[in-house]
């Protein structure tokens, strides 16, 4: 099998560092595929299996770690992390790289900071992919709620109650959020998917931001995510859309279809899988979103 050309740098940002890497290279004349990862707090390593992107098809993809994850170190800065931050490094990334044309894709929460660059108008995005993410958060909480109360009754309580005392290290609560993360979030956990694409090397600094945008759970949304929507502006977005999600996904179909309809002329992609369709379904979901790129370039 060739290899992929690999480029990888930073970008200065904020007094500290912004990494990426540039996978592959364009033919044909495609334009670049710049991805955006979920968490908050959360790494590229997930998202290569849209190298094939590269491979297959012949369209760069371009992968970056948000300030404080992964290889973007910062220190602890609690105050720091907020989603005009990561917005801004997004506009800045786009600058430091040439991207003047270019196609998006955002997952889960990657797909929400997209979501709200869209509502300002960037200009030169050829088309966007929206991978199981929410335009509002009040309806992913009970959703997520919802979800969750198909457990086995004495699991759903065990969340339910560490949600109230704040003690998810009792076994009880791990076995039953293990257990809804494996229905609704990822079939196959982060530790057994294959090595390229878990993250290598634990990320404090990438966990407090999680804490500090969502909270301690996906059941409470307590940080500075709290509320936010995009709902009443989906309507202004003119960038071509496709939203993605999985049959068990915890972005639902209301969730995901709350966006087809907000955004006018978007379609939507149902696949069977979950949160992470994607890993579960490459090729098909690569053929998915390729095809969808193709008739916006």
């Amino acid at each position: 099998m060739d290899e992929l050309k690999v480029v990888e740098g930073y970008m200065p940002f904020k007094g500290y560092k912004t990494w990426y890497r540039i996978v592959g290279e364009n033919d044909l004349g495609r334009l670049p595929l710049l991805t955006i990862h979920g968490g908050p707090g959360n790494t590229h390593w997930y998202l290569r299996s849209l190298d094939e992107l590269a491979r297959k098809y012949h369209r760069q993809v371009i992968y970056y770690d948000q300030i404080g994850c992964g290889y973007s170190k910062a220190p602890s800065n609690p105050d720091m992390w907020s989603a005009e931050l990561f917005e801004e490094e997004l506009h800045e990334l786009r600058r430091h790289l040439g991207l003047e044309h270019v196609h998006l894709l955002g997952q889960s929460w990657g797909g929400m900071l997209e979501l709200q660059y869209a509502t300002h108008r960037p200009s030169g995005v050829a088309s966007m992919v929206v991978a199981s993410s929410p335009a509002d958060m009040d309806l992913w909480l009970a959703e997520a709620i919802r979800l969750r109360s198909y457990l086995p009754r004495e699991m759903e309580q065990a969340l339910a109650q560490a949600d109230v005392d704040g003690d998810y290290d009792r076994p009880e609560v791990k076995a039953a959020s293990a257990e809804y993360y494996r229905r609704h979030v990822a079939a196959v956990p982060e530790d057994e998917r294959p090595e390229k694409w878990r993250k290598p090397f634990a990320d404090p600094v990438g966990d407090e931001v999680y804490h500090t945008m969502q909270g301690m759970s996906e059941f409470v949304v307590t940080g500075k995510l709290s509320h936010w929507s995009v709902v009443g502006k989906l309507g202004d977005i003119c960038i071509p859309t496709l939203v993605t999600s999985g049959t068990a996904d915890e972005c639902t179909p209301l969730i995901a279809k709350q966006i087809a309809d907000g955004i006018p002329g978007a379609e939507w992609a149902l696949l069977e899988g979950t949160h992470m369709v994607h890993l579960e379904r490459p090729e098909e979901y690569n053929a998915t979103i390729e095809e969808f790129m193709e008739r916006h370039e």
